[in-house]
């Protein structure tokens, strides 16, 4: 049975996923998709591919290191013990909604000195991180140190991560598509020891 609480719950909650779906869409409209799909070639070329982000960038940049594997690629997570040092041929990507973390501007510049490419997803284009990218997607969301209401409603740096999973995820499919490999395929590559 169902109270005035649970009813007022289910409305507030499904006015929030209406909000959310709404700042995606508005985002959509301001993504450079050129910029996207200029990641493609770097990546399908690259030796190696190493991702890197912090916090819950990083998870998003996981899933989409993960995706990545299931395709083929040689992919390593930054910060892994079990990553190998970067070197000319090899591809950095990060995502930073800020493009100003410590740790991920200096990664950068650790894989431009060894001669890889910087891939980035950010919400600043004028950021360190940009300026050392050779390919910067802009996610017009807010930084999670600036709390834009115009931009976002949500808390800290939520609807940058979100678009993370999901220009990730249409980078993915894209991919796939163009790869011609089949669900069973990418499956063998699915892990097992779960």
């Amino acid at each position: 049975m169902q109270t005035p609480d649970t009813i007022s719950s289910e409305a507030a909650l499904a006015d929030v996923i209406a909000l959310i779906y709404n700042e995606h869409e508005y985002l959509r409209q301001g993504v450079a998709f050129e910029q996207l799909a200029a990641l493609i070639a770097p990546l399908e070329r690259a030796q190696r591919i190493f991702l890197m982000g912090m916090g819950r960038s990083g998870f998003m940049m996981q899933a989409l290191g993960m995706r990545l594997m299931h395709l083929g690629f040689d992919v390593h997570i930054v910060g892994e013990t079990t990553a190998p040092a970067i070197t000319k041929g090899d591809v950095l990507l990060a995502g930073s909604g800020s493009g100003s973390t410590t740790s991920i501007v200096n990664a950068a510049k650790t894989a431009k000195r060894e001669g890889a490419g910087v891939l980035c997803f950010t919400t600043n284009m004028e950021s360190l991180l940009a300026d050392l990218a050779d390919v910067v997607v802009v996610l017009p969301a807010a930084q999670k140190n600036r709390q834009e209401a115009e931009v976002s409603q949500q808390y800290a740096g939520s609807l940058f991560e979100q678009a993370l999973l999901l220009y990730g995820d249409a980078l993915i499919q894209l991919l796939w598509n163009k790869g011609g490999k089949t669900a069973d395929q990418l499956w063998q590559r699915h892990a097992n020891l779960e």
